[in-house]
């Protein structure tokens, strides 16, 4: 399964709830409209009927579809504990950084006479606060995939393969073909 960066900041983020989120149909949709403020903005929200909402609220409808039930999660996950996920957030960005895991195609610009041909690599590395504060301000600004790539390969660039600026200073490194990437806080 390819993952995206994206993906993997909100799965990061999830990582540090304190209680876990409502699990059935009927607690997701009664979440979501106290979260929203009605069932008509639910039925935006998810593309169903108001009617449908109202169904899943009052417990007649009881297993969505697949889709139905991916969104559903997905909305209650970003909407559940707003605090603990902004304290969290904070945190990687102003001191704790965070830790990428990846399997993705790195590409390099470099001096003339070095190797500068893409591979495969497998890398775990903590990114420092600056990084993670440009990767969570990108996403949350709605940066695209290639945009969040970009500042990642950055990061990598600056404190795996350049060392901290102590050695390829001049080193450029891009992210292509990402076959999974984990993010933890």
């Amino acid at each position: 399964m390819v993952d995206s960066f994206g993906e993997g900041l909100e799965r990061a983020l999830e990582g540090v709830f304190t209680r876990k989120p409502p699990q059935s149909a009927q607690a997701q949709m009664r979440f979501l409209v106290k979260q929203l403020k009605g069932t008509r903005a639910v039925a935006e929200v998810l593309g169903v009927s108001q009617r449908t909402v109202e169904r899943y609220v009052a417990g007649t409808l009881r297993r969505p579809r697949q889709d139905l039930r991916d969104r559903m999660g997905r909305e209650v996950a970003q909407r559940w504990q707003p605090q603990v996920r902004a304290r969290a957030r904070a945190r990687a960005g102003s001191t704790d950084g965070l830790v990428i895991y990846t399997r993705a195609r790195f590409g390099y610009t470099a001096a003339p006479g070095t190797t500068d041909d893409a591979r495969i690599r497998d890398i775990t590395q903590a990114l420092p606060p600056e990084y993670a504060d440009r990767l969570f301000t990108a996403h949350e600004q709605g940066a695209t995939e290639q945009q969040l790539q970009q500042i990642a390969a950055d990061g990598l660039a600056h404190v795996y393969f350049r060392a901290n600026e102590t050695r390829a200073h001049d080193l450029g490194v891009q992210i292509t073909d990402v076959e999974h990437i984990e993010i933890e806080l």
